[in-house]
C-alpha cells in the first residue's frame, strides 16, 4: 500500500470498507464479544477480545465439570490439560507437542526457565539482556542475578550480537517490544548466542499468535509466553513455557512442586523430577484459567497463522499510511519500525501530550488504545477481530483529538492502569 495524499475522510473509509469486503479473514470478528459495535478495541496486544466459544466452555467446565463431576473432573478432564493446551500452542509456536506447557504465570516461567539454565551454566558469570526487553523479565533477572552472583548486562537494543562474549550464559530478549513493536532477527541472534556457548530464551508474549514462530527452525533453547493477548486467554490467564526436548532431563525446575513430580499421586517425601516437559510443572494448575485459553487457540489455528500474520502486515501498513496522512501533521513521530519484517502486531505513535491523547481517545472518541511511557501510544491490531474501517475511525477521532484541543482538558501525568 502507498501514501494517497487524495485521501479524506470520507474517501479513507469507504477505502477501509473496500478492504473489509476482501479480507478471507473477515468472518472471524463475528467469533468474539463486541458489545458496543461504536467502540474501537485497540488494545488486543494487552488483553485479547472475549471469545464467544469460550462463554459456553466455561459454562460447561462450570456446570458439568466441577458442578457434577466434582472432584472426579481430574481424570476425566482436567489432569492432561496443562500437557493438551501446550500441544496446541506448539503448532502456534514451531514446537513439538511435548517441548510446550502451560502452567503459571509468565514471569514464574521465566523464573524457572532463567534460574534452570543459569544452574548448567555455573561455569559463565553474565546474563545478557536489552533495554527494550519488558520491565518485568528485568526485574526478575535483576532478583535472579543477585541471588547466583551472576552480572546482568543490560545493553541498547541494536548492540545485543556485539555484547555476546565467553562468560554469557544466557541471553534473554522479548522477540516483539512491547513498545515499539521492533522484532528481532529470532534465528539470527540464537545462532550467535550458541557461538559463545550460551542458552537462548525468547519471551513470545508480543508474539505469539500475531505471527508465524518457528522455534524448532530456529534452533531456540527456551521460551515462555503469555496467553491473554493475542491468544484471548482472559485476565490473568496462565502462561506457556518450552523447553526444548533434548534440554529437557538436563535442566532442573528450581520450584519443586507435586505435580512436577515423577509420580505426584504415589506422595512419597522425597522429590523425585518428572521425565520431559512435565518436570516445569510445580503446584497444582489453575484449571478454570486454563479452561478459557483454549477457544481462543482454537481459532487462531483455524485460522492460520500465515494468514493471520500477512493481515497483521496489511493492517499495520495502512496504519503507517493513515499516520502520514493524518496524525504526522499534529507533530506525531512514528515510533515503530517502517519494514514490516521487523514489526510486529502493534503500530507506536510518539507525542509529547501522549498520555493526554490516550485519555481523550478513552474518555471521549470510543477508542481504546494504550500508553507506554514516555510518549507512546499503542493501536493493537488483533487480526481476527480488528477491522480496516476501526483503523481508519481511530486515527481520524484522534485526529480530531488534536484539531479540537480535546486532550488538554486532561492531566499530564499517568497515573494508575495505562
Amino acid at each position: 500500500m502507498s501514501t494517497n495524499p487524495s485521501w479524506n475522510e470520507h474517501s479513507v473509509v469507504e477505502y477501509a470498507k473496500s478492504l473489509d469486503a476482501i479480507d478471507p479473514l473477515r468472518r472471524f470478528r463475528d467469533e468474539f464479544v463486541i458489545d458496543d459495535p461504536d467502540l474501537i478495541y485497540l488494545d488486543g496486544n494487552s488483553l485479547g477480545r472475549l471469545p464467544n466459544r469460550t462463554m459456553k466452555r466455561m459454562e460447561e467446565a462450570v456446570r458439568d465439570q466441577w458442578g457434577g463431576r466434582l472432584v472426579r473432573g481430574w481424570g476425566e478432564h482436567w489432569i492432561d490439560l496443562p500437557n493438551r493446551l501446550g500441544a496446541k500452542i506448539a503448532q502456534l509456536i514451531g514446537a513439538q507437542s511435548d517441548e510446550v506447557l502451560v502452567c503459571d504465570s509468565t514471569s514464574v516461567n521465566f523464573y524457572k526457565l532463567i534460574m534452570a539454565a543459569l544452574e548448567v551454566q555455573s561455569e559463565k558469570s553474565e546474563i545478557l539482556t536489552d533495554d527494550a526487553n519488558f520491565p518485568s523479565d528485568i526485574y526478575l533477572l535483576q532478583g535472579c542475578a543477585k541471588q547466583l552472583s551472576q552480572r546482568l548486562k543490560i545493553v541498547p537494543q541494536a548492540e545485543v550480537a556485539s555484547s555476546l562474549g565467553l562468560e554469557t550464559a544466557i541471553v534473554t530478549l522479548s522477540h516483539t517490544s512491547f513498545k515499539s513493536g521492533y522484532i528481532h532477527p529470532m534465528q539470527e541472534l540464537t545462532a550467535k548466542a550458541h557461538e559463545v556457548g550460551a542458552l537462548m530464551l525468547w519471551d513470545l508474549s508480543h508474539s505469539v499468535g500475531a505471527m508465524p514462530i518457528d522455534l524448532n527452525g530456529s534452533n531456540v533453547d527456551l521460551a515462555v509466553g503469555c496467553t491473554y493477548k493475542y491468544l484471548n486467554g482472559g485476565p490473568g490467564a496462565p502462561a506457556f513455557l518450552y523447553v526444548r526436548r533434548d534440554l529437557q532431563e538436563k535442566l532442573l525446575n528450581p520450584i519443586w512442586g507435586w505435580f512436577g513430580q515423577k509420580d505426584p499421586f504415589g506422595f512419597s517425601l522425597d522429590y523425585r523430577p518428572a521425565d520431559g516437559i512435565q518436570r516445569f510443572m510445580a503446584g497444582t494448575p489453575n484449571i478454570l484459567s486454563m479452561i478459557a485459553i483454549e477457544s481462543g487457540v482454537d481459532l487462531l489455528l483455524e485460522a492460520g497463522m500465515d494468514r493471520i500474520r500477512e493481515k497483521s502486515v496489511s493492517q499495520t501498513e495502512f496504519l503507517i499510511q493513515l499516520w502520514d496522512n493524518f496524525l504526522r501533521k499534529y507533530g506525531v513521530a512514528l515510533n515503530s519500525p517502517t519494514d514490516s519484517v521487523y514489526r510486529g502486531s502493534h503500530v507506536s505513535f510518539g507525542h509529547p501530550q501522549a498520555f493526554q491523547v490516550d485519555q481523550a481517545l478513552i474518555e471521549e472518541m470510543k477508542v481504546i488504545p494504550d500508553f507506554r511511557q514516555p510518549d507512546n501510544i499503542r493501536f493493537g491490531v488483533t487480526p481476527l477481530s480488528t477491522s480496516f474501517e476501526d483503523l481508519a475511525q481511530a486515527v481520524l477521532r484522534m485526529s480530531a483529538v488534536f484539531e479540537q484541543g480535546i486532550y488538554q482538558k486532561y492531566p499530564e501525568q499517568a497515573n494508575g492502569v495505562t
